[in-house]
């Protein structure tokens, strides 16, 4: 996971960014001209999964307005170095997502981030089931089948962006700017497909149904999708239904005669 920091005072970053480093979240330091370059930016594909970390300062108030105003859905977290709850109420009502006071232990952080974004993307429990498939929001592999599906970093990071969106189609571009966007190392665009592939193979191996869950929507992007039901199973489950009874108005009653 990839964060974007800001924090004035150098010892502090450094210190930060240890505490970071140890939950696999790489902070990327920004400064005061972040702000004031073009944050329509962060309304791209693959960059509205990274968070904001923003410490406490004169402007804050107006970073996170510009942020917002731009259109900017990422998390936006607030660090504060004493806990003072008027000044949190304000940076809450300007749209911060959370308000957190130092020290910071990057673990809890990594929670609160996940909670935030599957809010976003209107997951509300820990985990997601797609058919065999069970994705979870909190850092742990992917299960199919009910066995452990090991991932390394970045694939974990691919196959949370697709989890996330599940059933939408994500485009390779949105993807290889969730794992490289803000990284200074920029492989070639192909990478993403050598990626997807490991994914595919090691979900494929697991999976009982035979049915392929990350599908390439040519000239579009990849999905991540359950099997869709076959006509006799939905004849099944429309059998199980309690059927509708009619309504008061509709029944006829029939004269009884002695």
């Amino acid at each position: 996971m990839h964060i974007y920091l800001f924090e004035r005072r150098e010892d502090r970053f450094r210190g930060l960014a240890t505490e970071l480093q140890s939950a696999r979240i790489t902070p990327v330091r920004i400064s005061d001209g972040f702000f004031e370059g073009d944050l329509g930016l962060l309304n791209q594909d693959g960059n509205a999964t990274r968070p904001f970390l923003i410490a406490e300062n004169g402007s804050v108030l107006d970073q996170i307005c510009k942020l917002r105003d731009a259109g900017c859905h990422n998390p936006i977290l607030i660090m504060r170095d004493f806990r003072n709850a008027r000044s949190a109420a304000s940076t809450l009502d300007h749209g911060a997502d959370d308000d957190l006071v130092i020290p910071l232990k990057a673990i809890e952080l990594r929670a609160r981030i996940n909670a935030i974004l599957r809010r976003v993307h209107g997951h509300a429990a820990q985990s997601v089931s797609i058919g065999e498939v069970t994705a979870y929001f909190d850092g742990r592999d992917p299960e199919v089948a009910g066995q452990r599906v090991f991932l390394s970093g970045r694939e974990h990071t691919i196959f949370q962006h697709l989890a996330l969106n599940a059933r939408k189609v994500m485009s390779k571009a949105a993807l290889y700017d969730a794992v490289y966007g803000m990284s200074e190392e920029q492989p070639f665009d192909k990478v993403i497909d050598v990626y997807i592939c490991k994914i595919r193979k090691k979900i494929d191996a697991a999976a009982r149904s035979g049915h392929r869950y990350i599908e390439t929507v040519h000239g579009r992007g990849y999905k991540l999708s359950p099997p869709e039901q076959t006509p006799s199973r939905r004849a099944e489950d429309s059998a199980t239904q309690t059927p509708d009874l009619p309504s008061a108005a509709s029944q006829i009653i029939q004269p009884v005669f002695t």
